[in-house]
């Protein structure tokens, strides 16, 4: 398969275009499969770092060797591609199988588990071909006519082998669009995104909390998926490296920031940042709530006002641009914010909630809960796509060539060289070392982590 049309990156296009009729061997791929990351197994460790199993485990209802085609995910800010396959499973007890049919008043003989393959893993490619079988001939016709199949009739009951090492991961003539005004919209639905999630930690609109207790105590989560607790299969990593368990690799993180914020990793958590910023306390006895928490800002009786902060107290343009979502949220300031981006991700019944609440309108906690939930599932999808649409390719792009695309002309900066010219930006250790370029008024960062991944090692047979 010498003339390759097509690169890695249309050939996934393809297949995500054609999955519901496409089935992959599973056997297969698992068989030849390299992990990319530490193995996690199901359980917790005691004082004595001894695995604590969960009283329940997970069976496929099927066996089978085929598995349906897996959606494919860009990382967000790595040259990675991954699978993810979704299979039937039942939960059952671990010591007996006893199979659990039913929790908290619902079904949970039909549940899914996800499991995540890495196609390819920083730029290279880790998973070398596919064993498929295909259930349309238009897809066949699309897959042949790139040189991919290299097959010449259809046939249903055949089984193709799609080679993905032999080709270039992008197109040479990819083009990409301006990345200008993301990294700030981006930023803002992170911290609203961040606020509604600390709200609805333990609120559902469909659930009691009774409901929810029983679910947890069944490794599910409040959106009935499987849930358990997970720990590495490693205890001392220093031992596995020794004896060759373990590896290690660098992974190179490609962020996009802006010229104040270098990515939203700075961002603090929302909690954490209403405990840095604002003080809760009882409209009728004035009492100060101690560590407050948005789980408990939905009650009626509390007022929210700015803490006082002591002189040694640094603000960062991180504080500041988190503190006018939170004033606006809050109801401590209106300065249309967060009704503003609510709006333009279609979440308008918050919006229209949030402005009833300020104007001193009752709404009740039920009303809330639901309008947060369907606000928080518009403003994950708004960024999905802006990720999908025009960051990941450009974050793939990087990864994989390393270097920017041609259209962005830009000069590399080291750390030193980026802060004396941006000195409100704020470095890991890990960025200190990276490279950074200018394009418009955003900051493109590239800097390498070191990774752990469990080894495929060979059991030697000796006769």
């Amino acid at each position: 398969m010498t003339n390759n049309k097509i690169s890695l990156v249309e050939l996934i296009q393809i297949l995500a275009q054609y999955r519901k009729n496409i089935i992959v061997n599973i056997k297969h791929l698992q068989e030849h499969y390299q992990r990319t990351g530490i193995k996690r197994v199901q359980g917790i460790r005691n004082e004595n770092r001894e695995l604590l199993q969960p009283w329940l485990r997970t069976e496929n209802i099927d066996n089978a060797e085929y598995v349906g085609m897996g959606e494919f995910q860009f990382n967000r800010n790595t040259a990675t591609i991954n699978m993810l396959i979704k299979r039937k499973v039942k939960l059952a007890k671990f010591e007996d199988q006893i199979p659990t049919i039913e929790v908290a008043g619902l079904l949970v003989n039909d549940l899914n588990s996800f499991n995540n393959y890495t196609i390819v893993s920083d730029g290279k490619i880790n998973v070398k071909s596919l064993q498929v079988k295909i259930s349309s001939k238009k897809a066949f016709d699309s897959l042949k006519e790139k040189g991919v199949l290299d097959a010449k009739e259809f046939d249903f009951r055949a089984e193709y082998t799609i080679q993905l090492d032999n080709l270039p991961l992008v197109a040479a003539n990819s083009r990409y669009s301006s990345i200008d005004g993301l990294f700030n919209e981006l930023a803002e639905i992170k911290v609203l995104t961040s606020i509604i999630s600390a709200y609805l930690k333990k609120e559902s609109d469909v659930f009691v909390a009774g409901q929810l207790e029983e679910f947890k105590k069944h490794y599910l989560s409040k959106s009935v998926y499987i849930n358990f607790p997970t720990t590495n299969e490693y205890t001392d990593i220093h031992e596995a490296l020794v004896n060759g368990t373990l590896d290690s690799r660098l992974s190179y993180k490609i962020d996009i920031g802006s010229q104040d914020i270098l990515n939203l990793n700075k961002f603090h958590s929302a909690n954490k940042f209403l405990n840095r910023m604002y003080r809760f306390y009882d409209k009728e006895t004035g009492e100060i709530i101690i560590n407050p928490s948005f789980a408990i800002a939905l009650n009626e009786n509390l007022a929210f006002r700015h803490r006082l902060l002591s002189s040694r107290t640094k603000i960062t343009k991180v504080d500041e641009f988190m503190k006018s979502i939170f004033d606006d949220f809050l109801g401590l300031e209106q300065n249309g914010i967060v009704v503003g981006i609510l709006k333009k991700v279609g979440a308008d019944t918050l919006a229209h909630l949030l402005q009833d609440k300020q104007a001193g309108k009752q709404i009740s906690k039920e009303e809330i809960v639901a309008a947060l939930t369907a606000a928080n599932t518009k403003l994950e999808q708004y960024v999905e796509n802006i990720y999908r649409d025009k960051i990941s390719p450009l974050v793939f792009y990087i990864g994989c060539t390393g270097v920017l695309p041609e259209q962005m002309q830009a000069k590399p900066m080291t750390a030193e060289e980026a802060a004396a010219k941006y000195p409100n930006l704020q470095f890991s250790k890990d960025e200190q070392e990276g490279t950074f370029f200018a394009v418009g008024n955003s900051i493109i960062s590239i800097y390498a982590k070191t990774e752990y991944y469990s080894k495929k090692v060979a059991i030697l047979n000796h006769s």
